[in-house]
């Protein structure tokens, strides 16, 4: 197949009545590109401010219908989102630009981050702002599982599967994926046989957005040619994206061995790519794991760490991914000098977490109206969302006992394993760091961006006074 020409036919655009200005689109990318802090729900109220009532290129109905369909599918549902409506208004070269732009900030800040980190991360001025980091994290996980759980858990059958997803990954350690696919087939089975519990709803969209009707758009209310399903483009443009993620996996795992710690990072994070059903919260419990107790690529505190960083810049939160792979190359014996190592990680991980995302855009969105009105699929979609709120709370969980605790022990019995905290090994300055933070947060509607910065300066404060 030559992938050149592929390529080239693939982002060919023909100026249509109705598109975008390339130039123009790029710049209006960028610009929510800079915008997009505070998770998913804040970047797509951006997008909607912006695209919507501000340019007005799209109306409510085509933006909702989007934003459901990313919604249905592996990872961050914002940048895929970005990707559909630059698809939409200048065809395939318009969603890899407004994709990629989506991702770049937040690349290059978490990079730099990292690196600072890895050289000076255990300097006492620095640890201290990651000290008090945690406790803003800790905060802002907590608010997520209330957040996602108040819009999805809205009945008896939603309530008990989020418990039993607590439990499985809590107490017996049951793999994310199994999870997932346990609460997807659940509800597609729930949704076929019409059940009322299994209905979906909510999301992450505006609230009380100005309603801008189809027609008064630029796009209007028909469908553009360049988006009506065409199997042949389908195959051709997925059959370059699925070469451009798996050949560098697959090139790795055959020249440097599957045991070498950049094969274990392209492995691992496609992995991920698969599975990120329900947000960058849902999963990171699970990589929090895997990088802390099977690859010792991390230590536990320093999870927290890397939130923190995606949570204060731009972009996903699951770029956090990029952190991890950063330490998990910069401590693995790859024969290069670490700081070399660790960018090369962080660059792979990047890109196996985000390529997948441009081909689940590019191979359904020609095929998305198929899906208006699928039940089953909404029903699925709505049982893992309720799953998800019992992931995010054994990551509040975990994150609550590494960060309040100096020491937790792993207890087990059969299947049943359990982390459970010394008592005598209570960290109290960040204990009461934590509940002053949640005061801010939940008395006093502080936001995201200044809890983690009061709560930074705190804990360089409390390391001046001699305290941590």
């Amino acid at each position: 197949m030559d992938v050149g020409k592929a390529v080239e036919n693939a982002t060919t655009s023909n100026p249509s009545q109705g598109l975008v200005p390339f130039g123009e689109a790029v710049r209006v990318w960028a610009r929510i590109a800079a915008l997009s802090f505070g998770g998913p729900a804040g970047q797509i109220a951006v997008m909607h401010r912006i695209l919507v009532e501000e340019k007005r290129w799209l109306g409510e109905r085509r933006f909702l219908h989007a934003l459901n369909y990313c919604m249905l599918l592996p990872g961050p549902e914002a940048q895929q989102l970005a990707i559909y409506i630059g698809w939409l208004m200048n065809r395939t070269a318009g969603g890899l630009a407004a994709g990629a732009l989506f991702v770049l900030p937040g690349f290059l800040a978490i990079m730099a981050l990292s690196i600072l980190y890895a050289l000076y991360g255990q300097l006492g001025p620095v640890s201290a702002l990651f000290f008090g980091l945690k406790a803003a994290v800790l905060v802002v996980v907590v608010q997520a599982v209330i957040r996602v759980g108040s819009r999805s858990l809205r009945n008896p059958v939603m309530i008990a599967l989020a418990a039993a997803a607590f439990l499985a990954i809590y107490a017996f350690d049951a793999p994310f994926p199994l999870i997932i696919l346990a609460a997807a087939v659940i509800g597609f089975v729930g949704g076929r046989a019409g059940l009322a519990a299994f209905q979906a709803g909510g999301g992450h969209g505006p609230k009380a957005a100005t309603q801008v009707d189809d027609a008064d758009t630029l796009l209007g209310e028909e469908t553009p040619d360049h988006a009506r399903p065409n199997l042949a483009w389908a195959l051709r443009i997925g059959a370059v994206l699925l070469l451009l993620w798996l050949v560098p996996v697959l090139g790795l795992g055959t020249l440097l061995g599957w045991d070498n710690v950049f094969s274990k990072i392209a492995v691992f994070f496609s992995k991920m790519a698969v599975v990120t059903f329900g947000g960058a919260y849902a999963v990171l419990a699970y990589v929090a794991q895997e990088a802390v107790e099977t690859f010792g690529w991390l230590r536990p505190g320093e999870m927290l760490d890397g939130l923190g960083m995606a949570e204060t810049t731009p972009g996903p939160l699951i770029m956090v991914t990029q952190f991890v792979g950063f330490m998990g190359a910069y401590r693995g014996a790859t024969g290069l000098d670490p700081l070399a190592a660790g960018i090369l990680g962080g660059v792979l991980t990047t890109w196996v977490t985000f390529t997948p995302c441009f081909l689940w855009i590019f191979l359904g969105a020609p095929f998305v109206e198929a899906l208006r009105g699928a039940k089953a699929l909404n029903a699925a979609l709505a049982a893992i969302t309720a799953a998800v709120v019992g992931v995010i709370l054994n990551l509040a969980v975990w994150f609550a006992l590494h960060v309040v605790f100096r020491e937790v022990l792993e207890v087990g019995a059969g299947p049943l394993s359990l982390d459970v905290p010394v008592l005598a090994s209570v960290n109290w300055a960040s204990l009461l760091l934590s509940l002053a933070a949640a005061v801010a947060a939940f008395r006093f509607k502080v936001g995201v961006i200044p809890l983690l910065l009061a709560c930074a300066a705190a804990g360089v404060a409390l390391h001046v006074a001699g305290v941590v």
